[in-house]
This record gives C-alpha cells, structure tokens and sequence, in this order.
C-alpha cells in the first residue's frame, strides 16, 4: 500500500502526517510505502530527516521514499493526500489587503470574501494538474485534500476530473471543544451532529450517550449567556438560535457584516506583532529535530496531528466500518436537503472497506441554508471561470459575494489582483 503526501515539506501539516503514519502500528503491519514529495528541496529534506528518526524510533518497517516531482511519486499509489500551496502567507496578505484597500471590508481573505477567490485560483492552478496525472499514472487511487479554499477546491477537482476524492479539515473540532466545556463533559461522553459548508457548519444535536438525553438547548442557552465567547459566534447564537464554528474569523468570511464584530486587523500581519529590538533567530521544533537536537521521543515532534485522514485510511484498509463527524463531499445524494447537489458539504460519514459514505442529516437551518446557497453558486461560478478562462465569469463569481457591494471598485480590484499574482494564477480573457 503506497501513500504519497504532495506538499510533505510543511513544518505542520507534514509532520503531523508523518507522526501520525509512523505511528498507526496497523499500518506498519501493512507492507506500507511513504513517499513524500514537495518541490521545495530543502524543505523535502529537512522532513525526510524527521521521518527517519520517527521511523527508527518507532522500528517501524515502513518504507520510506521522496521525490521533488510528484510524477515520479505517483505510479502505484493507493492514497494521495495534499496540502499545497506556494508564497503561502505574503500571497495571502495580498488576499487580504488589496480588496480591503478598494473599500471590501472582509475577515481574513483565506476560504470566503473577494481574496478566497483568488486563493482558491491558486489552488487550482496547483491541484488540478496534479489530478491530471493522478487520472493517468493512479486512476484507482483516492485523493484526499487538505487544501483550501477546502469547499472551492473539492467542487474544482470533483467537476474537472474523473478522480475520487474528498476533503478533511479539523475545524469541527473547535465546536466538540466549546460544547464539551459549556457542558463540562468529556468530548467521549457527548454524541455531535454538524452539518453544513466547511468553516461554515450548523450543529443539529448533542447527545448524552448514557441518557440519549438532547442537550443542544443547554448548549445554546450556554453560549448565548457566555460574555467571553466570540462576539459574532454569540450574536448567532442569540439571534438564529445555531451553534457553528466558534471562530469569528473564520464564520465573517461569509456574512456582509463578519468585520462590524472581526474588525478588519488580519490575524498574521505587523498589527498583530511587536517588533522587536533584536532580530532573534528563526528556529522551529521540527528543524531542530531534524538536526538532531531534540530527543528522538519528543513529545511535540511525535504528538498526533488530530487530522482525519490516517485514521480514514485505516477504517478503509481494515473495514472499521466507523463513524467520523465530518468529511467533505459532493452533496451528490442529497445529504443535506436544502444544499445543491453540485455543491461540497460538511457531513458525518461512516468509512469501511468500501470507501466514505456521507451519512444524510436533512435540513440545516434555514438561514444558514440561504447563506451557503450564495457560496455554492459562487463555488459553480468560479470552477467555470477557471475551465474556460472567463474573466466575465469570474468577476460575476466576486459581485455574488456579500461584501462586494462597488462594480467599478471590483472591476479595479480584479485587475490588479491578477496583475500582481499573474506568475501564480492562470490567465484569463
């Protein structure tokens, strides 16, 4: 069984999935190949170093390969998990500050807002390839992504190629971690139902699991008296009666008003540092490891990731036949009711043998129905744009957003954002 991780290089994301595979004893009973890839060759290295002390100190038999060319990888894989992304953070802040500049009052320009569609134009140019040759090199492999704009990437991949795939994101877990403190409940104890648009989900229910007992109103009753929660999150609380991603940032992405409670700081610019008198050294846990200058057991080099997709690779390869509470897939059966069928949810699935099968849930709320069905046409509206080069399209794809509210400032906006990123992104007409 061959797993190959495209974008292996990063500090996180790479090593989490490396200690979590090293890790996962039955895959080491598994006649199992790693291959890692990035195109970063120092980064590739730097994360080959810590897979092989991971290894020997887990006398793991896993085989490990690399390659700076995911073609090379490719041949012979069963699973392709990716994470990629290029001038991560300043192509970002570009994201960020350019449509803030022409007057977008948006929050954090990473999955929704005017700068996720040029994130997720990005992405495209990156992913979309890489399916191409996985159609030719793995056709039978699954692809799992990591990548966002997670539900934009998903619907691209899904409608532009033949290839199998589905989307994993730890964002759930910011609700199952607020609902267990208001209860004050271990995670275990309580059953959770979320269902909806990644980043943008709806809790159905809370179940006591000795009792069966519905807790979903003391959960509400919780949050909208909690004076420390996050003001956007609590504002729905009080107002629509819903519970989603405790997370102001990431929810404002898609509301016209996410900044009035966000404010438009972002989260990983000067304004949020001070800078200091004397430059210190940049360093990480993860180069250091790799150098050899921490402890081969250290606990934050070999701590689980808490992503998803190990362990889904397991319940596949021992049919587990387990429940996990979100995955992202094509809303193709109708898992959510009132969500487009073309459109990429966030459901419960159970994972066996056979692959992931989204568990249907109904109808989310209403609002949050209507909130997301304007995402979902721009999702349509963009993965068109990008098939067929249309400029037109793709400035239809940014009026549809809530906060876009100026023609000409959009039009303006547009231009030099594909002017300024025009090495990173594909061209248009």
């Amino acid at each position: 069984m061959k797993i190959v991780i495209i974008g292996a290089g990063s500090r996180s994301f790479g090593r989490g999935q490396v200690a979590d595979i090293f890790q996962a004893k039955d895959l080491n009973r598994r006649d199992t190949v790693l291959c890692l890839v990035d195109s970063d060759s120092e980064a590739l290295e730097r994360m080959m170093k810590v897979a092989q002390r991971i290894r020997e100190h887990m006398k793991s038999d896993i085989r490990l390969e690399w390659a700076t060319d995911y073609r090379q990888a490719l041949p012979g894989a069963k699973y392709v998990v990716i994470a990629v992304a290029r001038k991560r953070y300043e192509l970002w802040e570009q994201d960020f500050r350019v449509p803030l500049a022409h007057g977008f009052r948006h929050c954090l320009g990473e999955n929704g807002g005017p700068g996720a569609l040029f994130h997720a134009l990005r992405s495209f140019e990156l992913i979309i390839p890489i399916c191409r040759e996985v159609e030719k090199l793995c056709p039978d492999a699954f692809v799992l992504n990591f990548t966002n704009p997670e539900a934009r990437v998903l619907h691209a991949i899904s409608h532009l190629t033949r290839v199998k795939a589905a989307g994993f994101c730890h964002g759930f877990y910011g609700a199952h971690g607020a609902i267990s403190r208001y209860l004050n409940q271990p995670s275990e104890q309580v059953e959770i139902t979320s269902a909806g648009m990644n980043h943008f989900y709806c809790v159905l229910s809370v179940k006591e699991k000795s009792t069966g007992r519905e807790l979903l109103p003391d959960v509400l009753r919780l949050a909208a008296d909690d004076s420390s929660a996050p003001p956007l999150f609590r504002k729905i609380v009080q107002l629509f009666g819903i519970f989603t991603f405790p997370s102001d940032d990431h929810i404002g992405e898609y509301l016209a008003y996410g900044a009035e409670f966000h404010g438009t700081e972002w989260d990983y610019g000067l304004e949020r540092r001070k800078i200091p008198l004397k430059a210190v050294p940049a360093s990480s846990p993860v180069d250091e490891y790799a150098k050899g200058q921490r402890p081969v057991d250290d606990p934050e080099i070999l701590c689980p990731s808490g992503e998803l997709v190990v362990p889904v690779i397991g319940d596949i390869e021992f049919d587990r036949n387990r429940l996990h509470a979100a995955v992202n897939v094509i809303n193709r059966d109708g898992y959510i009711d009132n969500l487009p069928r073309s459109g990429v949810v966030e459901v419960p699935g159970i994972v066996n043998a056979s692959g992931i099968h989204p568990r249907p849930v109904g109808a989310i709320p209403e609002i949050f129905a209507v909130y997301s069905r304007t995402q979902y046409a721009i999702h349509e509206l963009l993965t068109e744009a990008y098939r067929t080069s249309s400029k037109r399209l793709l400035l239809q794809a940014l009026l549809l957003d809530p906060v876009v509210n100026n023609i000409t400032s959009a039009e303006k906006m547009l231009d030099e954002m594909l002017d300024l990123q025009k090495d990173y992104l594909p061209s248009f007409s």
